[in-house]
């Protein structure tokens, strides 16, 4: 079993938490009244040609399954549903808003399951069914994948909430301009997680509330609580995006503030020093006239005269409350 052939994995659930795994000559021996599920890589030529024709699954289910539209959505087909969901992508070296797409269809004897990247929420089902712990049919299968790709969530959105308050501690105690590079990165890791988690928040509601036999009320249960957990991280993300867009106008309005104080303290000075130059200026000019140009003592009392000058005008400055 691999990506070549398409077949990542295959399993007939005993009922109990484990799991018989497969491969490609048993597909077509397994018993009825058991759940099997079939994970398939989408680019595998061996997996499509399975899903055309061996699969049993009908021409409309598997177009839907190889679809590009990978939207999170939930469809009713028949006695079964395709679900579109999406997961957040912790391999190493992406980027976790880029989520990775997970295309399912559902019904009381098996589950078929297509991606083109690595989901780790489907690793732990696996790993559960390894242990003894995993789903006992289809309405359990139906939860613990929802339920996977949703814990896998938490992590990524709690880390965007830790960075939210980093930056409002640095941009109250310090003003740096680098923050706002931080601010455009974490506003654009929220929005491409809210993009695909908020309808995922639809598809797993509608999946609640569908009328399917298989699904019984405990399940049906669950599968409310997955929906009003991502309600609540669509909230957190909303929350997310709102505190960075306060934390960089607070930002702007601080270096707005920096910078019109600089400006202050150069016009200060330069009206302080304005007058200091017309004086040296004039005196300055290469012609005849020049007080002083024959007395030894005349730059002595120039440079005092401009120091008084100078002393004058900050104390009338200060008298005006300019500086």
């Amino acid at each position: 079993m691999s990506d070549q052939d398409g077949l990542l994995c295959a399993y007939r659930l005993d009922g109990r938490g484990g799991a018989d795994e497969l491969g490609w000559e048993d597909l077509g021996a397994v018993a009825a009244g058991t759940f099997l599920w079939v994970h398939l890589h989408l680019e595998g030529e061996q997996a499509r040609a399975w899903l055309r024709g061996p699969s049993g699954l009908s021409d409309i289910v598997v177009d839907a399954l190889l679809s590009e539209d990978v939207r999170p959505r939930c469809t009713p087909m028949g006695a079964g549903v395709l679900v579109n969901l999406r997961g957040v992508n912790l391999n190493p070296g992406a980027d976790p808003e880029d989520m990775v797409a997970l295309r399912v269809y559902v019904d009381a004897q098996r589950a078929v399951s297509v991606r083109r990247r690595k989901l780790m929420a489907v690793q732990d089902i696996r790993d559960a069914l390894g242990a003894g712990r995993g789903p006992l049919d289809a309405g359990g299968f139906l939860v613990e994948l929802s339920a996977r790709l949703v814990e896998r969530m938490g992590p990524v959105i709690a880390e965007l909430d830790d960075q939210i308050d980093s930056l409002e501690d640095r941009a109250l105690t310090a003003v740096q301009a680098s923050l706002r590079a931080e601010l455009w990165n974490l506003r654009r890791v929220a929005i491409g997680l809210r993009r695909y988690i908020a309808p995922q928040r639809e598809a797993m509601a509608q999946l609640a509330a569908e009328a399917l036999g298989w699904v019984d009320a405990q399940a049906r249960q669950r599968l409310r609580e997955v929906s009003d957990r991502i309600t609540r991280y669509v909230e957190d993300l909303d929350a997310a995006r709102e505190r960075a867009v306060i934390v960089q106008d607070e930002l702007a309005t601080r270096l707005s503030e920096q910078m019109n104080r600089n400006t202050y303290v150069l016009s200060v000075i330069a009206a302080i020093f304005l007058p200091l130059g017309l004086l040296t200026g004039l005196l300055g000019i290469n012609v005849g006239g020049i007080p002083g140009a024959d007395k030894q003592w005349a730059f002595a009392q120039v440079t005092v005269g401009i120091v008084v000058v100078g002393v004058l005008e900050f104390l009338i400055l200060r008298r005006m409350r300019w500086v």
